[in-house]
């Protein structure tokens, strides 16, 4: 009897060991990088006043984003997030340079946000209410007889008054 205890016993050890092991494994991160940012040393070399947008751009390669603008700023945007088991992703850091362009067409400005510069802009959903009021379609359609003039029908229209 002695023995089919200690089988049992050591079934459950590893079976409590594989158990926290893919526990383990699941609980693991996963991680994605998205986007560019230049390096310090890769922005020392951009010149305020000096450098243009095809300059900057020669020099640290094209934007993540642009405005419309002739003058508009260049942004690099690199962002991190993580995945941790059945969770949805949560971004852990972001890093974004701002490189302005004043009226000129030079640089006049270049400026490092992290994420905790960011700021949460709360979106306003508006909803248009409909006018049906817990109606059926077979309610509004027969609802309708009665409310068209059957001269509009065939083409004439009775003269107002008569």
């Amino acid at each position: 009897m002695s023995g089919t205890n200690g089988t049992v016993r050591a079934a459950m050890r590893r079976l409590a060991l594989l158990a926290g092991l893919t526990l383990m494994v699941a609980c693991t991160p996963i991680t994605r990088n998205h986007g560019y940012v230049p390096s310090d040393e890769a922005l020392a070399g951009i010149r305020v006043g000096v450098d243009t947008r095809d300059s900057v751009t020669t020099a640290l390669g094209s934007p993540t984003t642009d405005g419309v603008d002739a003058n508009s700023s260049f942004y690099y945007i690199a962002s991190h997030f993580a995945t941790i088991g059945p969770f949805p992703p949560r971004e852990t850091s972001r890093e974004v340079v701002a490189i302005d362009f004043g009226n000129n067409g030079k640089v006049s400005n270049i400026a490092r946000y992290s994420l905790a510069d960011g700021k949460v802009i709360t979106l306003s959903q508006r909803v248009t209410e409909d006018n049906v009021r817990d109606t059926t379609f077979l309610r509004q359609l027969l609802g309708n007889i009665g409310r068209f003039n059957a001269g509009d029908l065939i083409g004439t229209s009775a003269p107002p008054g008569g």
